[in-house]
């Protein structure tokens, strides 16, 4: 069980002492120098570094938390314990080794919640104050191994729905986008409605209600993965509207519409098996000769971490980093100093 002496977590990356009990035997182990940094206000956290500890732990061992709702599966062996300063020699940008512990994110439920409590007037002018800026987007890329799965370019054009209709045919991918949320994600089907996943189930809407007020844009060439035929797109998405809470296999919407075009099981929950390794990387491309890579152990936790990046925009992801990166530096400032 691993459990804090105090009776939050912290807000901020910082040196926290954390104890792990056996729940066979009841013996109290000590975890030293754990760093944990909290990400958002959503209680997700992630584990950068520990210690070794001084008797050896072994399986199994319950994991808690501030809302705990999603588990790996573990054990101290198999958590990253790169660099928390995140600097490689052998690399031109800094790295830092990542593993989601827990989270309680499931997408675009939480921030697509309130639009069901305005009228149409009021829907309108809630975008209207959050202009989507493309300029505050993160350029990013995704690499499993040397390979790039992955590319995003900043400042990609959207359009309005209507003119989005224009444009569409059966099985491209669509994305809605609006400062300060997740990007929602779609398929489209014919005949001007789409299939996506929204509050945990499949629902077939038309695009114009689906994108409430908000821009969208074709997003097929993101993913490098070999695309399906048209037909066996739209039929992957069809063939699971309805579906809802324990009958999905996908955590976020964009997660299911990956999936329907290009069939591969990474973009299921628990589509690769979590071995301790990690070979996923994030590389967030800040300026032309600032970047900075995270290490993943699944496509899933890549997605998760890319969309939250989408969310608190480019500015918040660089303060957030250099708050980390600072904080870091005088933990190990510290204990040089002991």
């Amino acid at each position: 069980m691993l459990s804090h002496r105090k009776e939050q977590l912290p807000a901020q990356c910082q040196s926290v002492l954390f104890y792990l009990t056996d729940v066979t035997t009841g013996a109290e182990l000590q975890l030293r120098h754990l760093t944990v940094l909290r990400l958002c206000a959503k209680n997700r956290w992630i584990l950068f570094m520990c210690s070794a500890l001084s008797d050896p732990i072994h399986p199994p061992f319950t994991f808690m938390g501030n809302q705990v709702e999603k588990l790996t599966h573990l054990n101290y062996a198999e958590v990253p314990t790169s660099d928390p300063n995140g600097f490689d020699p052998d690399d031109d940008g800094p790295r830092i080794g990542v593993s989601y512990i827990f989270s309680n994110d499931d997408g675009d439920d939480d921030q697509d919640e309130n639009f069901d409590h305005f009228t149409s007037v009021n829907r309108a002018a809630n975008h209207e104050e959050k202009t989507f800026d493309p300029q505050d987007e993160l350029e990013c890329a995704i690499y499993y191994r040397e390979e790039c799965v992955y590319e995003r370019d900043i400042g990609a054009a959207t359009l309005s729905p209507e003119s989005l209709l224009n444009k569409c045919r059966p099985g491209d991918l669509l994305e809605f986008v609006a400062t300060g949320q997740y990007p929602h994600w779609a398929v489209y089907v014919g005949d001007f409605q789409v299939v996506h996943l929204h509050r945990a189930e499949i629902k077939n809407n038309f695009l114009t209600d689906v994108s409430q007020g908000r821009k969208g844009r074709i997003v097929n060439s993101l993913y490098r993965y070999r695309a399906l035929p048209p037909e066996s797109i739209v039929r992957n998405a069809l063939d699971h509207v309805g579906s809802r809470d324990r009958e999905l296999y996908w955590r976020n919407s964009e997660c299911f519409a990956a999936w329907c075009r290009f069939g591969k099981r990474e973009f299921k929950i628990g589509g690769e098996i979590r071995i301790g390794k990690q070979p996923y990387r994030l590389k967030l491309l800040f300026s032309e000769k600032k970047s900075h890579v995270l290490e993943f152990q699944s496509l899933e936790d890549v997605i998760m971490e890319k969309r939250r990046n989408d969310q608190i925009g480019k500015d918040a992801v660089t303060q957030e980093l250099s708050n980390h990166l600072n904080t870091t530096n005088e933990i190990k400032e510290e204990r040089f100093v002991d």
